[in-house]
């Protein structure tokens, strides 16, 4: 014979909502999901697409003729980058709410993707290079990176908004307003 478990709950008929004590001890832990970066999975997903990203801008690299070295494909990486990452974000969010896959895909593409993609290191380099044969051109290389990604980041995110417009958030059952 096994001893019975207590059931926690209002006292009365047995209804739904009443749990054993051990349901209820398990329920009542505080729930602390480990961050993002102590989830091997997530790192996972980020290091996957951080190299899709590096093997595409080489391929940029490799599709862009040099002239004086890479600043034209570097320029054409860092210019493309924000213009995607703007767009994907912005189409992701206009999509509520937020699910464990979509934040999966967020982190393999935005994070993953195109921080592999984009490469300001090889800007920074680049445009020290430039300043030492002109600085007038490295100053401007460097400087209309900047501002173009940033100009591009919002064309990205002005078209996703068009094409992906924000569905509103599903009602809550039973709540009052």
């Amino acid at each position: 014979m096994t001893a019975a478990v207590p059931l926690v709950g209002p006292p009365g008929p047995p209804y739904a909502h009443r749990m054993t004590a051990i349901e209820h001890a398990k329920d009542s832990r505080p729930h602390h999901p480990a961050p993002a970066f102590a989830q091997p999975k997530l790192i996972l997903f980020v290091f996957l697409g951080g190299m899709i990203g590096v093997a595409a801008r080489l391929g940029l690299t490799v599709a862009i003729p040099e002239q004086r070295g890479d600043e034209w494909a570097v320029l054409t990486a860092n210019l493309l980058g924000p213009f995607l990452l703007g767009f994907l974000l912005t189409a992701l969010a206009s999509r509520t709410p937020e699910t464990p896959g979509r934040r999966d895909f967020r982190l393999f593409a935005g994070t993953g993707i195109m921080g592999g993609f984009t490469t300001y290191s090889s800007l920074a380099t680049n445009s020290a290079l430039l300043v030492e044969t002109d600085g007038f051109i490295g100053v401007a290389y460097a400087l209309g990176t900047l501002i173009g990604g940033i100009l591009t980041a919002f064309v990205g995110i002005w078209l996703a908004g068009v094409l992906f417009p924000a569905r509103p958030a599903p009602a809550k059952k039973g709540g009052a307003s």
